[in-house]
C-alpha cells in the first residue's frame, strides 16, 4: 500500500515550546516514579502534572498527527484497541499510538501522546463527558460515536446532557483564538471531520446530526431504555420490527446508512456482503468490528493511503486485520484456577450487563457456574442503584455466586430476580467455592464492573 507523505510527524518535526517541553519532562519523570513506587501504571500521574505546567499541552502533542477519537458509554476500549490493530503496521501509515490503558480523559491523553513522540496516528478513547474538548485541542480527522447510555449515575446522572453536549461539540461554531475579540468562527468544530456514527441509538443520532460528515452504520442497540423520548421533540420513539426507529411525532427518524451489521455480516449500502470474522465473542464485538471498518477506511482515505492494485482502501483489508485480537485489557480473556478456566468478562451499566447476557446466551450452556462481582469505588461510580434496571431475571436457572463489596445489595437484586445465589467474599474465593461444584476440568463465566475486574486480575 501507499500513501501521501505527511508534512510532519514525531517531536523531531513537530516544534514544542518551552513551556510544553518542561510539560513534557515533567509528566515523563512523574510516570516513571509512578510506576518505580508501584502506584499506578504511569497512564495519568503524569499527565496531570503535565497540564498543570501547560495547560495547552494536548493541543500542542496532537499538532501534525492524524488523530481518531472514540467514544460512548460501551464498548470505547475494545473499539479503540481494534481500530489500532486496524492502522497498525500498514505500508506507510506510520506507527500508532493510543490510550489502551482505558486511561480516557485529558491525562491520559497527554500521557500517551507524551510517550510516543514519533507516532504519527493517533488513536484515542475519550470519556464521554470529554469529547467537545478533545474535539477542540486535537482537531480530529475521524470521530466514532458508539452509544449513549446511563452510567456512574453519580458523575453523569442525565443522558440528555450528554446528548446536548455531543451535539454542540460536532456542530457549534469553533470557539476564537485566546486574545481574540471576536465571538468565534462560523465553521463548526467538527469541520474537515469525518464522524461515523451509530444510527440504532436515536440519542447518537440525535447528537451526531449536526456533524457536516456522517457516516452511519447500523451497528444495533441491545439496550432501549435510556432511548425512549424523542430527543427532538419530547415524542415517543417506536421501533417496528425492521429496526428502523422513528418519533411517533415529529420526523425524527432513523437515518440512511452506509453499512449495516448483520449477524456476522458488515453489508454496506450497495447490497455487497462481508464477513466479519473476529476472536473476541458477542455480537456487540462484531458491532464494534463493523464500526472499525467504516472508520478506518475513512482515516486511510484522509491520509492518502491506496490500496495495492491503486484504488481505495477496502472494509475488507480493515476487515481481516482485526482476527489477531483476541483479548482487550484482559477482557475476553481466559485464566485457570483450580484446574477449571475461568473466563473474564467485563461490565459497568444496565447497557454491559445486558450485552453480556446475550453473550452467555450464545454459548447455550446453562449449567456453567457464573460469579458476579459488584463494587462501587470511585472508578465504578458510588450509586448502585443501577444494579435494579439490569435484567438479573435473565440468569434463571444458572450456578450464580455473588461477590464484591457490594455483594450484598447484589444478592438482595438476584433474590427479587429469583435467581439462586450463593454470596462469597472475594472474588478468588467465589471462584473457588464455584469450582467445587464443578467436574474437574469445567469452565466458568467471571462477570465484574470496573474495579471487581481488576481486583480478581491482580489476585491471579
Amino acid at each position: 500500500m501507499t500513501i501521501r507523505p505527511t508534512t510532519a510527524s514525531g517531536f523531531g518535526s513537530r516544534t514544542l515550546g518551552v513551556r510544553a517541553q518542561a510539560a513534557v519532562a515533567a509528566a515523563a519523570t512523574v510516570n516513571r516514579l509512578s510506576r518505580a513506587l508501584g502506584r499506578g501504571s504511569g497512564t495519568v500521574a503524569g499527565g496531570r502534572v503535565g497540564l498543570l505546567v501547560d495547560p495547552g499541552l494536548l493541543r500542542s502533542l496532537a499538532v501534525a498527527r492524524q488523530v481518531v477519537l472514540v467514544s460512548g458509554t460501551n464498548g470505547k476500549t475494545t473499539t479503540t484497541r481494534l481500530l489500532s490493530a486496524a492502522l497498525s503496521g500498514l505500508d506507510g501509515m506510520g506507527a500508532v499510538v493510543s490510550n489502551e490503558t482505558g486511561a480516557n480523559m485529558p491525562a491520559g491523553h497527554v500521557a500517551a501522546l507524551a510517550g510516543a513522540p514519533d507516532a504519527s496516528v493517533a488513536v484515542l478513547e475519550v470519556d464521554e463527558g470529554y469529547l467537545g474538548r478533545l474535539v477542540e485541542e486535537t482537531s480530529p480527522e475521524v470521530i466514532v460515536l458508539l452509544n449513549l447510555s446511563r452510567d456512574q449515575l453519580d458523575r453523569i446522572a442525565e443522558v440528555r446532557m450528554l446528548v446536548d453536549r455531543w451535539r454542540t461539540a460536532l456542530g457549534g461554531p469553533s470557539p476564537s483564538p485566546a486574545g481574540s475579540s471576536s465571538t468565534g468562527s462560523s465553521a463548526p468544530r467538527a469541520a474537515g471531520t469525518v464522524v461515523v456514527a451509530n444510527a440504532d441509538d436515536p440519542m447518537v443520532a440525535y447528537a451526531a446530526a449536526t456533524a457536516p460528515e456522517v457516516r452511519w452504520v447500523g451497528a444495533g442497540q441491545v439496550w432501549h431504555d435510556d432511548a425512549v423520548g424523542c430527543p427532538a421533540c419530547g415524542g415517543r420513539i417506536t421501533r417496528p420490527s425492521d429496526a428502523h426507529w422513528h418519533c411517533d411525532r415529529c420526523d425524527f427518524a432513523r437515518p440512511e446508512v452506509v453499512a449495516d451489521v448483520v449477524a456476522d455480516e458488515l453489508v454496506l449500502a450497495d447490497g455487497s456482503r462481508h464477513p466479519i470474522r473476529i476472536a473476541l465473542p458477542g455480537q456487540f464485538n462484531r458491532a464494534n468490528a463493523g464500526m472499525v471498518a467504516i472508520a478506518a477506511v475513512a482515516l486511510l482515505e484522509s491520509a492518502g493511503v491506496r490500496a495495492d492494485d491503486g484504488g481505495p482502501p477496502t472494509v475488507d483489508l480493515v476487515l481481516d486485520r482485526l482476527a489477531s485480537v483476541t483479548e482487550v485489557a484482559g477482557r475476553f480473556s481466559t485464566v485457570v484456577r483450580a484446574g477449571h478456566p475461568v473466563r473474564l468478562l467485563l461490565a459497568k451499566n444496565p447497557a454491559g450487563w445486558t450485552a453480556i447476557f446475550d453473550l452467555l446466551e450464545e454459548t447455550g450452556d446453562t449449567s456453567m457456574p457464573v460469579v458476579l462481582s459488584v463494587n462501587a469505588r470511585i472508578a465504578d461510580g458510588l450509586d448502585t442503584s443501577w444494579l435494579w434496571d439490569v435484567p438479573f431475571e435473565r440468569l434463571v436457572g444458572r450456578p450464580v455466586v455473588a461477590t464484591g463489596d457490594r455483594r450484598l445489595d447484589l444478592a438482595v437484586r438476584l433474590r427479587y430476580a429469583e435467581v439462586a445465589h450463593d454470596v462469597v467474599d472475594g472474588p478468588v474465593a467465589a471462584l473457588d467455592h464455584a469450582g467445587r461444584a464443578m467436574v474437574p476440568g469445567a469452565s466458568m463465566e467471571f462477570l465484574g464492573n470496573y474495579t471487581a475486574f481488576a481486583d480478581l486480575r491482580r489476585a491471579l
